[in-house]
């Protein structure tokens, strides 16, 4: 068995959301310091799961089953409100929201990003003409960031988060964008991760997706893991799941 490079222990995070107020404008002019109404929610539940060298797990369930925050909290972005996550490095968050300068460029963003994981200036420059064709940006690497597509945003980050091989890759959703072409391309890449030992946690609601890059699956609902095993036979039982769920009369 090769070694643990991630490890969730007993995982809580609720996180507080304010609500509208009911209360009308009479009573919204008579107190000014009125307290606001909020919520907790509660949204992972005790996780717990290592993940070794080389792997690739996949996370599924339904919207709101704690999926992408499981991810925030592995990257460390989001407080723990109990549990640990202990790690061999950092890990690298790759979402469809990923942060980049507005302002700049895309080949600007190319550089600065691949910079700020630590790449060798001399390689960036090397490389940079190389990472814009990747991204299929051409075209438009003169071009502000602002004046770009969403699936151009989300083909330029794909591009800078793997620029570098990272220990621990996690990706939000971020394989669901892009043409056939890119798609394909994007996928060669995350093998080439798996090959040099990189190890991957990959949200997705693809199904198909999940098993073709997945060796293992964890199952989440309402922020609890429901099964974790092989991918096939855990995307079997959830489908049979949903199906069933969507097969109830309405009454």
């Amino acid at each position: 068995m090769s070694r643990v490079v991630l490890s969730a222990k007993d995982v809580d995070i609720t996180y507080r959301t304010y609500l509208d107020s009911a209360q009308g404008l009479r009573m919204r002019l008579k107190s000014r310091a009125a307290t606001r109404r909020f919520r907790d929610i509660h949204a992972v539940r005790r996780l717990s799961f290592d993940m070794h060298e080389g792997e690739s797990i996949g996370i599924i369930g339904h919207n709101g089953a704690g999926k992408s925050t499981v991810l925030l909290g592995l990257a460390g972005l989001v407080e723990l409100t109990n549990g640990e996550v202990l790690a061999k490095s950092r890990p690298a968050l790759l979402g469809v929201g990923a942060v980049m300068n507005e302002l700049l460029s895309g080949q600007r963003n190319v550089e600065m990003g691949c910079l700020a994981l630590g790449v060798p200036k001399r390689e960036v420059d090397a490389r940079v003409d190389q990472l814009i064709t990747f991204a299929g940006l051409e075209e438009f690497a003169d071009v502000p960031l602002r004046a770009y597509s969403s699936g151009m945003r989300a083909r330029l980050a794909f591009t800078v988060a793997t620029a570098a091989v990272p220990d621990i890759l996690l990706i939000d959703e971020a394989l669901a964008v892009g043409d056939k072409d890119f798609h394909a391309r994007a996928v060669t890449r995350l093998n080439e991760i798996r090959a040099a030992a990189g190890a991957m946690v990959i949200v997705s609601h693809s199904m198909s997706e999940i098993q073709r890059m997945c060796d293992r699956v964890v199952w989440m609902d309402h922020g609890k893991i429901v099964r974790d095993g092989p991918a096939e036979a855990v995307v079997a039982e959830y489908q049979q799941s949903t199906a069933s769920l969507s097969n109830r009369p309405i009454n």
